[in-house]
Parts: C-alpha cells; sequence; structure tokens
C-alpha cells in the first residue's frame, strides 16, 4: 500500500510495551477495504482478555490497540457493504469469514480464520488500519474493531445494526462478554426450565450466565464466587442460593442444596484451574459442564478420570459462548429492553479521559464492568 495522506486522524488508546501504560495518542487511518466500516466509537467495554492481552499472557506485539466490545455510529462504508448504512447505530463483535464450514453451521466463534481475522494485529491481506503519524504500522484489528480508538476501522461482519435508540453505553459489552455467559448458559448446555445449574465465578460473564440461567427457568441457580458483593448482586438478578468459596467447601455445599444430588449444568467463568476440577466434582451423573472463562495458554487442568468416566460426564469448552452474534446480540438487547435482562446493573461508565482509573478498578476487582464513554 502506497502511504500518501491520511483520511481520518483518531485518538486511541495505546500500549507500546506489555504491562505498560496505555498511552494517549494521535494515530492516523490512510485507507478503506471494500468489506470494511468506519465507526465514531460512541463505548466501549473492557473486557478480561483485553488484559491478558496487553499483559502477555495471550500472545501481540507492540504498539498495539486493543478493544473488543464497541459500539457507535457508522461513519463510512466500504464499497461491498450493503447490510449498514452510513448513520447506522452498531454494536461489535468478533469476525469470521462466512463460509468455512462452521461458519455455515452458524458457530462463528470457530471459524478457520479466526486468529487472522481477530488477533493476529493486522488486516486478511497483512496490512494496518491503524498507522502511527510518522506511518508505521500498528498492532491492530482486534477482533475486527481495535475500538479503543475514537473513530475504528471495523470488518463490517462485525457491526449488527441496532435501533436507533439503543443505549449504546449499556449495551456495548453485549458483543463479547455478555454473550458468552449467556450462550454457554443457553445455546451449549441448552438449559431447560427446572434443571438445577451452577455457576462459577459471578464477574461480567458469570452474571450474564446467572441472568440466562433464570430466563431459561433453572431451578436452582447456584452462584459460586469468593467476593460477597460479587455473590449479592449474583442473587438480584436471579441466583436462587450463592456460595461463599472462602467460607464453605463448595462441592458440600452444592450437595447439601440439591439433596445430595449435585448439579445437572455447571459453568465455569473464572478461568481458574482449581475451580474447573471443583465445577466437575459438583456434577451430577450425565452432567454437563462448560468452560468459558479465559485463561493463559499455559493453563491445564487436573480432573479425576476415573469419576469422570464414570458418571458419564461432559465438559465442553466454549468461545464467545458459541453465539451467531447477528442474530443472537439483537435478541439479548430485546431481552434488556423487556426488563428480563438487567445489564446495565453490571456497568459502571467512566468518561475515557478517566481511563488509567477504569483499567486500575478493572485490574483491582472493584468493578464488574467498565465502559469507557467517548462521547466527550
Amino acid at each position: 500500500m502506497t502511504i500518501t495522506e491520511p483520511i481520518i486522524a483518531t485518538e486511541a488508546l495505546v500500549l507500546h510495551e506489555l504491562h505498560g501504560p496505555l498511552v494517549w495518542e494521535t494515530l492516523h487511518i490512510y485507507d478503506l477495504q471494500p468489506n470494511e466500516i468506519v465507526v465514531d466509537i460512541q463505548a466501549t467495554g473492557i473486557c478480561h482478555t483485553d488484559l491478558m492481552f496487553m499483559d502477555g499472557e495471550i500472545p501481540s506485539r507492540q504498539p498495539g490497540v486493543f478493544g473488543h466490545e464497541g459500539a457507535g455510529i457508522v461513519r463510512q462504508t466500504g464499497e461491498n457493504v450493503t447490510h449498514i448504512r452510513i448513520g447506522d447505530k452498531v454494536l461489535l463483535s468478533f469476525d469470521f469469514c462466512e463460509r468455512c464450514d462452521n461458519c455455515v453451521a452458524r458457530h462463528p466463534a470457530y471459524c478457520d480464520a479466526w486468529r487472522l481475522l481477530n488477533s493476529s494485529g493486522h488486516r486478511e491481506d497483512g496490512t494496518s488500519a491503524l498507522r502511527t503519524v510518522t506511518g508505521e504500522g500498528v498492532w491492530s484489528n482486534f477482533f475486527g474493531q481495535s475500538c479503543f480508538s475514537r473513530v475504528a476501522v471495523v470488518g463490517a461482519r462485525c457491526a449488527i445494526p441496532v435501533p436507533a435508540e439503543t443505549d449504546l453505553t449499556m449495551l456495548a459489552p453485549l458483543g463479547c462478554g455478555i454473550q458468552t455467559g449467556a450462550g454457554a448458559v443457553l445455546n451449549v448446555l441448552k438449559t431447560q426450565p427446572g434443571q438445577s445449574v451452577a455457576v462459577f465465578g459471578t464477574g461480567a460473564v458469570g452474571l450474564a450466565a446467572v441472568m440466562a440461567a433464570r430466563i431459561a427457568g433453572a431451578e436452582p441457580i447456584i452462584a459460586v464466587d469468593v467476593q460477597e458483593s460479587r455473590l449479592q448482586m449474583a442473587a438480584e438478578l436471579g441466583a436462587t442460593h450463592t456460595i461463599n468459596a472462602k467460607k464453605q467447601e463448595v462441592v458440600l455445599a452444592i450437595q447439601a442444596l440439591t439433596g445430595g444430588k449435585s448439579v445437572q449444568l455447571a459453568v465455569e467463568c473464572s478461568g481458574v484451574p482449581a475451580v474447573v476440577s471443583d465445577m466437575l466434582a459438583s456434577l451430577c451423573a450425565r452432567g454437563r459442564a462448560v468452560s468459558v472463562g479465559m485463561t493463559s495458554v499455559a493453563d491445564n487442568v487436573q480432573i479425576n478420570l476415573f469419576a469422570h468416566l464414570m458418571g458419564g460426564k461432559e465438559y465442553i469448552g466454549c468461545v464467545e459462548g458459541d453465539v451467531y452474534p447477528p442474530e443472537f446480540v439483537p435478541w439479548l438487547a430485546d431481552q434488556y429492553s423487556r426488563g428480563k435482562f438487567p445489564v446495565d446493573k453490571l456497568i459502571k461508565v467512566y468518561k475515557v479521559r478517566d481511563y488509567e482509573q477504569a483499567f486500575a478498578d478493572v485490574h483491582d476487582g472493584k468493578v464488574i464492568k467498565a465502559v469507557l464513554d467517548w462521547t466527550e
């Protein structure tokens, strides 16, 4: 690509070294490809996955722009984009190819081109959508969006149009963490009314799982965490019972709550290997469990293979709730509008100028879901 003059200048939060601070600086956008759109970002959720990439637990390069729970208003569209118009409000999710077997089967989280489109740091052709003021490429295209930026170049498949009255600040996180927890309960476990469910870890993903279990009619819904404030929120959002893992032996407590039967279904949202072992030990015969908590590439889990075999238990890995975002995200937004999925209770909004405080609060566990407001 020949570098001429930028078509757009944007302010972005740029990481220059692992574990380093985010730096507020100007970046340039030089071109828009046929299957891309330009979005004026209104809000961005901060996800644990962002932190894992920024800390090097999952590989990335620097300088880089992260952020993958974006929402905004479409400024420009590429010549091949037909489902989105300039001025549309959009929620952003992950990118996928639409062509491979998993995409055709409506499981785009397992797209053959997942890494290339979401975590390679560049477009399909190897170019960078964002460049420094001196024209050097920046690691970007994160989940097809890199929305820790006032203006984002977005793969059009990531963008989901929503009604003009949509509150983007409250719904920005739907496209990753929130759909992950809800999708695990509804799409992967396929929870039915009256089934027992345990949710291990009640951050944003786990609380989304609790809300989805309530929508599905699960009974009981048992929330497990080590923070009383999170457990109180879980109870408010639909958990029928809570267990503080610091104060109770989790497996025994779940057995007591289920008359000795243990649970039929379980979701692990912490990414902590020891929690996975407790979850599997808490399953009844023929119980099913799913892990959605993001973990480092080196983590392993110990399980009692004999108990797993003899109990006929299932343990499933899950990315992004195994959802089809163009349909599932609008469904979640509709549930929110009906008062059935009150995701706003999880959110604390920070003006983007206060981004350092927002990231510190996320790191310290002081907030369930931080959202950056870019509208100032």
